[in-house]
């Protein structure tokens, strides 16, 4: 069995045959790991989740996600091993209509049509204890709850299936420092407390890609510029990446 969760191998797309989002993407994510996604804005950060999600077909190269060609499978096909991931967007893109423990119990109710309703709502209401949120607000809608709720609430969503890799599409942009803190433990917290899996954090927030995670990757011009630790970051002598980081983590202790 590889050690990768996901492997992505020589991927180029471009949607007009001319200019190439990803122009060679090729990178390895370890199983059980938590790696951060980092890059200026139009590197093919979203582009290259897009792909891992099965939301794109590559013009060309190689997609694995946990041992499966994913560019291989069929529509159905990859809905059912979506079943696998979980995503926490950046907005939470909680439904507005419904309640907390609603939103949580969706998946559940599409693709576990084997559990009753009882069981769905036992392992919904499992899932936002081990986020933190208080059983009181569980029958809230979101527009009644705080923005940290909110989050909690999207996390919660995002691990109802017990997914094997668990996504996080730019979890702190536009959120306060203190809240930003908080998301970034609850990120944290909830890798280390499921036993194996791994999890991918697209961020632009430098100063926590560097504190939480384990493998850091910096994209340029649709290919990765560097894989490594947190402490390569801070070794290397690529000026790109050097820049990049000196600015990152300038803007970070001013906003805090």
């Amino acid at each position: 069995m590889s050690e990768d969760a996901i492997r992505l191998v020589d991927v180029k797309k471009t949607f007009d045959g001319k200019d190439f989002v990803l122009s060679g993407m090729t990178l390895s994510v370890p199983k059980g790991s938590l790696t951060a996604i980092i890059g200026f804005s139009g590197t093919g950060k979203s582009v290259m989740l897009k792909h891992i999600l099965g939301l794109y077909q590559p013009t060309s190269g190689q997609i694995s996600v946990l041992g499966t060609d994913v560019t291989r499978l069929s529509p159905d096909q990859m809905t059912v091993f979506r079943r696998k991931f979980g995503v926490l967007f950046q907005g939470a893109a909680l439904f507005d209509d419904m309640t907390v423990l609603e939103n949580v119990s969706f998946p559940l109710v599409e693709h576990r049509r084997d559990l009753s309703e009882s069981e769905v709502l036992v392992i919904a209401s499992q899932r936002l204890k081990q986020v933190g949120l208080d059983e009181k607000h569980y029958g809230k809608l979101p527009s009644q709850i705080s923005g940290g709720m909110q989050k909690r609430t999207g996390l919660a969503r995002a691990l109802a299936l017990d997914p094997e890799i668990i996504f996080y599409d730019e979890p702190t942009t536009g959120l306060d420092p203190i809240l930003t803190e908080m998301v970034d433990n609850l990120i944290l917290e909830t890798h280390h407390h499921r036993q194996g899996m791994t999890s991918v954090m697209v961020s632009h927030d430098l100063e926590a890609a560097f504190r939480i995670a384990d493998h850091v990757a910096m994209l340029d011009a649709g290919k990765v510029l560097l894989f490594g630790t947190p402490e390569d970051f801070f070794k290397t002598d690529i000026e790109l990446v050097k820049k990049f980081v000196a600015k990152g983590m300038k803007q970070g202790m001013k906003q805090r």
